[in-house]
């Protein structure tokens, strides 16, 4: 009979193994194409960690990767398996544009709030359709959910094209926010400007995911609602026999994920671009479930996963940078990270098994 691990190795040594794997098989891959993997694994952690410059991006990245990791693993807690989150970002930064460009805004403590509302509404309007069709009409959620993120992506070029262009520019993006939306970025930000670098993009918006990562644990954990979603997405038919709404459990997990997913655009759109253009989710919606199944869809496993993930983006980037190693090998690092983490967890998980179960004969 199969004993449980103790929780720490669930939690922490499983994942640091599947780690340990991923970069083992990364280090052969850079080998076969004639590289040196010391010398890859020397820029990324450089690149991404070793300047202001480096970790200014790094955390960029991680909070949008938080973002959508937060959104992923609520919707997962629920059953539900939400890959819409791309789309969702997409309309959220929609909703942040609109909202920045709707008034002068004479200071950005005043546009935040706002701008995050509006991100949050339509990121949660755009995940509330195919949370309907699937509570209400038996439709999947990957199927819907996958195929809105198309829709999102046309009806986002209509309008960059056709609506939201500024007249004369032939550049498919809306115009510059107001002076009064720019928010500061961690270097603005005092006893900080000596850690992150004035030209990186890395902004307040970090701080915002990190309430929204407590807040996600508040909910799933220390909350009716948070109780309800778990007990749903363990048995349905339990959870109505306690008479818990299926519809109600559906559509409230599915429009918090799309609300999670919309807010990424304050760090995207209003922090970073500073405007709407297009394609400015650039695939963070789906590196966001590979976040969530990397952090066992738990609030701060999915904080340590986006910062993992922050760093292989940025230090990805350096590769392609600084060395000849192809930019490419970013997705096949990420690529071997998820294949560890997700479809590999459980072989790992019987191996370290049984170590553990050999560990108890001999010490028994």
């Amino acid at each position: 009979m199969r004993q449980p691990l103790p929780a720490w190795a669930d939690v922490v040594l499983v994942p640091i193994l599947s780690l340990i794997a991923a970069f083992l098989i990364s280090g052969l891959v850079i080998l076969g194409i004639g590289e040196d993997p010391v010398e890859a694994l020397n820029t990324m952690v450089t690149g991404a960690l070793g300047s202001a410059y480096g970790w200014g991006y790094t955390l960029y990245y991680a909070t949008n990767f938080l973002f959508t990791g937060l959104a992923v693993a609520v919707a997962f807690r629920a059953s539900l398996f939400n890959i819409g989150g791309e789309g969702q970002a997409g309309l959220g930064g929609l909703g942040v544009a609109l909202v920045c460009l709707m008034l002068p805004w004479p200071h950005w403590a005043l546009a935040l709030p706002a701008a995050m509302i509006g991100g949050a509404l339509f990121g949660a309007a755009w995940a509330a359709i195919p949370a309907w069709l699937q509570a209400r009409r038996g439709s999947h959620i990957v199927i819907t959910t996958i195929m809105f993120n198309f829709i999102a992506a046309a009806l986002l070029n209509y309008m960059l094209v056709n609506v939201l262009r500024p007249p004369g520019s032939m550049d498919p993006a809306t115009a510059r926010f107001p002076e009064g939306a720019k928010l500061p970025t961690l270097h603005d930000i005092p006893g900080l400007s000596a850690v992150f670098g004035p030209n990186t993009p890395a902004n307040i918006t970090f701080f915002i995911a990190l309430a929204a990562c407590l807040g996600v644990w508040v909910l799933l954990f220390r909350s009716r609602l948070g109780y309800e979603i778990r007990a749903f997405g363990k048995s349905e038919h339990a959870a109505v026999y306690a008479g818990i709404s299926p519809t109600r459990i559906t559509m409230i997990a599915m429009l918090i994920s799309g609300g999670l997913s919309g807010l990424m655009a304050i760090n995207n759109v209003m922090g970073e671009a500073e405007r709407l253009v297009l394609n400015s989710v650039e695939g963070a919606g789906f590196i966001g479930i590979a976040v969530a199944l990397m952090g066992r869809n738990h609030p701060f496993g999915v904080l340590l996963a986006s910062l993992l993930f922050g760093f292989l983006y940025q230090g990805g980037a350096e590769l392609g940078l600084w060395t000849s190693i192809p930019l490419e090998l970013r997705t096949v690092v990420q690529a071997l990270v998820i294949l560890f983490t997700g479809a590999l967890d459980q072989m790992m998980r019987m191996a370290v098994e049984r170590v553990f179960a050999l560990f108890r004969r001999r010490t028994a």
